[in-house]
């Protein structure tokens, strides 16, 4: 039994369960099933007993369920939420939010739109925090300022969470817009934010910044901009 356990959670590549894909382990979900009987996601690969994995993305999740995927790789009966796909991406998004305050607290964020546009000319900024709810204005003008300083990789814009999310992760209020700083604890948030990304579909790129210079360009009514 031991030998299984230590097959499942070190093996390099697993077979998704949703899809019948084989993705090296990184790319996947892991499940197991609590002693209540219910599916719970193991992201850190940490609990005992035989798992399941699945592809890494919200809509594999939701064919696994469809499917009855988890009770078939689990090989005995199993409760599953139908609202399972939203408690993951709740999970992956407590995760982020988490390493983003132990990088505020490590220094390696700056906020307020004023004090980021001017960390972009003299500080080690390698990637701009945008509130979902940030006017396009403000977005577009520090992808701007961004490209004025001449650096050769393009902008990465995240824009993964709410203002109210990120008041909380970085203890202050009204955050609409924030740099992040090199640095080891912003190199294992960004990782959290790709692993987000992912699970959702979507991308957190340069192309949601120039998307956002085009809403502007539109007329249309950007939020209020923070200047702190």
């Amino acid at each position: 039994m031991m030998a299984e356990r230590e097959d499942d959670r070190k093996a390099p590549e697993r077979t998704c369960v949703a899809t019948r894909t084989v993705r090296p382990a990184e790319e996947l979900i892991r499940f197991v099933r609590a002693p209540d009987g219910s599916v719970v996601p193991d992201l850190k690969r940490e609990l005992p007993g035989r798992g399941v994995w699945v592809t890494a993305t919200a809509d594999a999740v939701r064919i696994a369920v469809k499917r009855k995927a988890f009770a078939r790789g689990l090989k005995e009966s199993a409760t599953v939420d139908p609202g399972i796909d939203v408690a993951v991406d709740e999970l992956i998004e407590r995760h982020a939010l988490a390493m983003l305050g132990f990088a505020n607290k490590a220094g390696r964020v700056i906020c307020g739109f004023a004090k980021v546009e001017a960390a972009l000319l003299k500080e080690p900024v390698i990637a701009l925090i945008e509130a979902q709810d940030a006017g396009a204005d403000g977005v577009r003008k520090l992808a701007q300022a961004w490209t004025r300083t001449g650096k050769s990789a393009p902008a990465r814009v995240l824009r993964l969470f709410r203002t109210s999310q990120l008041d909380l992760a970085l203890g202050r209020s009204n955050v609409v817009h924030a740099a992040l700083l090199a640095g080891p604890v912003s190199a294992a948030f960004l990782a959290r934010c790709n692993a987000l990304a992912r699970y959702r579909g979507v991308s957190d790129g340069l192309d949601q910044a120039e998307a956002a210079g085009s809403n502007a360009a539109s007329g249309e009514e950007p939020a209020e901009t923070d200047k702190a």
